[in-house]
């Protein structure tokens, strides 16, 4: 047993790097203005690539079956997948286009932030800065998507192309 301690030792370094390296990116780094101000909506990186996040750097999604500016989402759909809410003044952040940030009515009477016309939710699943389980996802009558910094969908990642399952024999 006293002879595995060094491997433990030397193995700790390694451990402690591989954890830092995990977390703190920069590329989920909170938005920002260009004051260093905290952004409303900004972009970060993800697994999907640049997304629109939210202050708290969650990704922002919209509903395939919005029309418009116009929310589909209300009750269960937005106890899902919380609506975007858009204070007076929204601090835009790096990466995000002032001019297509606006904000939307809905129902209830609160205000909603939209990107290129299209209203913005959270996920409740997105736990952490990065998250994107919302992704792809079909729900509450229509799919859901990340909002790329251009204000479209996210496309998707490009998936390896397999060789047959053969590895190459």
């Amino acid at each position: 047993m006293f002879r595995r301690t060094p491997l433990l030792l030397g193995a700790l370094p390694v451990a402690v790097l591989a954890l830092a390296a995990c977390g703190g990116s920069a590329s989920n780094a909170l938005p920002t203005t260009p004051s260093g101000h905290p952004a409303t909506v900004g972009v970060a990186s993800t697994g999907l690539g640049d997304v629109l996040v939210d202050r708290q750097g969650r990704t922002l999604y919209f509903f395939g079956r919005d029309s418009g500016t116009v929310s589909s989402c209300m009750g269960s759909c937005a106890a899902n997948w919380p609506p975007l809410s858009a204070g007076r003044n929204p601090a835009i952040g790096s990466g995000a286009k002032a001019a297509d940030v606006g904000t939307t009515s809905r129902p209830d009477g609160r205000s909603q932030l939209t990107y290129s016309g299209h209203p913005l939710y959270t996920f409740v699943n997105d736990k952490k800065p990065g998250d994107t389980n919302g992704e792809g996802i079909k729900a509450f009558g229509g799919s859901w998507f990340a909002v790329s910094p251009s204000g479209s969908k996210v496309a998707p990642a490009s998936k390896p192309q397999g060789g047959g399952g053969y590895g190459g024999y």
